[in-house]
């Protein structure tokens, strides 16, 4: 099988031109077939509010009404995606910006109402993925570039969580390349004290991954993106890496970047 690296970037490159520009130039110089992930940073909100339109977050998660849904439509598939990809042509890769709508890569359904109306928001599920459909890309010669907006086959475009939206491309692409998942976020990976950037956990296996919730150690914001992250090792990715933006670098060096996580 031949290497996948499929890397989710957040809002702390997205939002800082300096800290996107030496992101994309490490992320040149991987080599192999790569896919690239991102949100939408603060722009959606900095947008929303210069319209008039008040951004609505519950829990961290934001509510998609429909003026929302536009605003996120032309940022995320727009503004951001496009700037992104002008960059990565910049850089010498044939990058080709996507929403999952374009060529079927990714459907999802809207997410249903329980005790909150998330409006447009899309959930995966088994089978959004169209992973021979994204491999006829790769196989192109393309680097896709997926932002955070899917579809529901019938018309309807969603947001979609661009973490979930990176693991589900892992996970479904495993079957034909040698996947590895990277979460770029602004952190140097999982720290033994989230204070000392200097205490960082180079490896985790599933019980070392046990041991560090039992000692507290690993707790609250990091669980549902390390839960998330042996899901998708146990459903076939080879590791999952999260480190900061600004050292993926060194990927390649003995130390290598951020914290493993795998089997």
């Amino acid at each position: 099988m031949q290497a996948l690296h499929i890397i989710k970037i957040g809002g702390n490159v997205i939002d800082n031109s300096e800290n996107l520009h030496r992101f994309l130039k490490d992320f040149t110089a991987l080599e192999g077939f790569k896919i690239l992930v991102h949100g939408g940073g603060k722009v959606a909100t900095q947008i929303s509010e210069s319209m008039g339109i008040e951004a609505k977050l519950v829990d961290g998660r934001r509510i998609t009404d429909i003026d929302t849904l536009r605003v996120v439509t032309m940022v995320y598939g727009g503004l951001i995606n496009k700037n992104v990809v002008a960059q990565l042509q910049r850089y010498g890769n044939n990058a080709i910006g996507l929403t999952g709508a374009d060529g079927d890569f990714i459907r999802a359904k809207r997410r249903p109402v329980k005790t909150i109306d998330y409006g447009f928001a899309g959930d995966l599920f088994d089978g959004s993925i169209n992973p021979k459909n994204v491999s006829k890309l790769l196989d192109g010669g393309f680097i896709p570039v997926f932002c955070a907006l899917t579809h529901d086959g019938e018309g309807q475009l969603l947001n979609t969580n661009a973490d979930t939206i990176a693991s589900a491309l892992a996970v479904a692409l495993s079957k034909l390349y040698e996947t590895t998942l990277i979460y770029c976020f602004e952190k140097k990976g999982v720290l033994q004290d989230i204070n000392d950037e200097d205490s960082l956990i180079r490896d985790i296996n599933p019980e070392r991954y046990e041991r560090l919730k039992k000692e507290k150690i690993i707790h609250s914001g990091m669980l549902p993106k390390l839960n998330n992250a042996f899901t998708a090792i146990s459903c076939g990715v080879k590791a999952v890496i999260i480190g900061h933006s600004d050292d993926l670098g060194q990927l390649k060096e003995k130390e290598g970047f951020g914290t493993r996580l795998s089997k």
